[in-house]
């Protein structure tokens, strides 16, 4: 990039001073962002103006009425005042994203503006495209851009995509999202770690048996077949979301607290991880999904997977990290569970039974807390029992601001902290293109249970996987 790029994007970036967002019709919109941009402009931390550039040809009117649409449908109850003050903010650029035109009528409606940030909410496939046209236009030199998942479809894909862009903006311009690191519960982990005292010297191979990590949900595929079967529980969640919950619980603690070394640990901690083994893999896919419209009739594509990983370092060395995600399981869930080792029988076990494992629970989705396993002597009981101590974060903080919205404000802040760097997505996809070289067979798997059996076998000699703590 020019000299003039890396000096300013070197004294720190500037608050945006204009949103574009390309793709503002679409489907993302219409579920997330119109509904984030207004809880920001209700917060008010939304102080510049928002252009969408789409190829509908739409006036403001419009773009208003169907912001006002979409956020309504989204249960969110309207303030007039605060939506008028956000719609006052909408303008919009017709154009087809292949039409240097459009980029065009983008520079006439932003001129003047030194620090805009461009959301590309569009295929990925499309974001060389837009930013050649943005670049040719003159407009990325003081910009972000920011982009949305995937970042490939496996690691040549990946490096691909991030040279292409590379070509037009420089690494610390680009913005990507993944909503998880949006998730206040995936800050909570840090939080719970490195802020008390108690946790952070058990939080290691000298106490712990296994980490397990559930992302479980209760609902399928449905009306998605044509996106999800082309890519399958493991590109959908493992490789990103859930490889974010292993570096935030696995990490070690970052010396200060910038951006650059917060993801210097993140990465540090994904070269540790070994490659993944297709042996140590479960795939499965729920009954019935081969009826949904889009997915192939002999689809062999995972709804559900299982896998562990391997962390060679001082602090994991002998700690599994075993990982599942499915569709249409039991309930909707996502945790991390610390499972410590079991305690030495000796002469003081009065139980007639092993204790359980003591448990350190993270609830992550669809609500945030946290949830402590231990031994104790009931008074209802002859002697010791499990009993759980719960505590729900809301019922002391309230309710939290959503993943895009924290995600859209630092992006128009210019905190990169909650975004992903090329590096870090490179490894996490290292680690996982062994299991896409050579996946196994699927199995069938019933919908409303827990999965495939097989799945059990994975954590054999490390105890059992554990039901999620769901809140009654």
């Amino acid at each position: 990039m020019a000299s003039d790029t890396s000096q300013r994007l070197s004294s720190g970036p500037e608050p945006a001073d204009v949103l574009v967002v390309f793709g503002i019709t679409g489907d993302l919109a219409k579920v997330m962002t119109f509904r984030s941009l207004y809880r920001l402009e209700m917060r008010k931390l939304l102080d510049c103006p928002i252009l969408g550039v789409a190829v509908d040809d739409w006036t403001v009117d419009k773009l208003q009425e169907h912001a006002r649409d979409c956020i309504e449908g989204t249960g969110e109850v309207l303030d007039k005042e605060v939506f008028d003050r956000f719609a006052e903010r909408l303008s919009y650029v017709q154009g087809d994203f292949s039409d240097a035109a459009t980029y065009g009528r983008v520079a006439d409606a932003i001129k003047g503006k030194g620090s805009p940030v461009f959301y590309l909410e569009i295929p990925p496939f499309l974001f060389g495209t837009v930013v050649k046209g943005l670049s040719d236009a003159g407009l990325t030199k003081t910009a972000r851009v920011v982009v949305e998942k995937p970042f490939g479809h496996d690691l040549k894909s990946a490096g691909e995509l991030a040279a292409e862009l590379h070509q037009y903006i420089d690494e610390s311009q680009l913005y990507r999202i993944d909503h998880y690191l949006g998730k206040m519960g995936l800050v909570e982990i840090l939080h719970l770690r490195f802020m008390n005292a108690m946790l952070e010297p058990v939080w290691s191979r000298n106490y712990l048996e296994s980490v397990q990590i559930t992302m479980a949900e209760s609902f399928g595929v449905e009306d998605r077949g044509h996106f999800y079967d082309p890519v399958g529980a493991l590109r959908d969640v493992v490789v990103n979301h859930l490889m974010q919950v292993v570096a935030a619980s696995a990490m070690e603690a970052p010396s200060r607290g910038d951006p650059q070394t917060i993801k210097e640990s993140q990465v540090a901690l994904f070269r540790a991880v070994a490659e993944a083994d297709p042996a140590h893999y479960v795939r499965g896919q729920y009954d019935g999904y081969l009826k949904t419209d889009g997915v192939a009739p002999d689809s062999t594509t995972e709804t559900y997977a299982a896998l562990r990983l391997d962390i060679e370092n001082w602090r994991w060395a002998g700690v599994p990290f075993f990982i599942r995600t499915g569709k249409h399981l039991a309930f909707t869930q996502t945790e991390l569970r610390l499972v410590f080792k079991h305690p030495p029988r000796l002469g003081f076990n009065l139980l007639g039974r092993d204790a359980e494992p003591n448990q350190v629970v993270v609830k992550l989705d669809p609500t945030t807390g946290i949830r402590l396993v231990v031994e104790a002597h009931r008074a209802d009981e002859p002697g010791a029992e499990p009993i759980t101590l719960d505590m729900e974060f809301s019922s002391q903080g309230g309710e939290g601001p959503t993943p895009y919205e924290v995600l859209l404000h630092a992006a128009m802040v210019g905190d990169s902290t909650r975004f992903t760097r090329q590096d870090a997505v490179e490894e996490t996809w290292r680690v996982m293109q062994p299991l896409v070289d050579a996946p196994p067979p699927v199995h069938p798997y019933a919908q409303g249970s827990w999965g495939p059996d097989a799945a059990d076998e994975l954590v054999a000699g490390h105890g059992r996987w554990h039901e999620p703590w769901v809140t009654s």
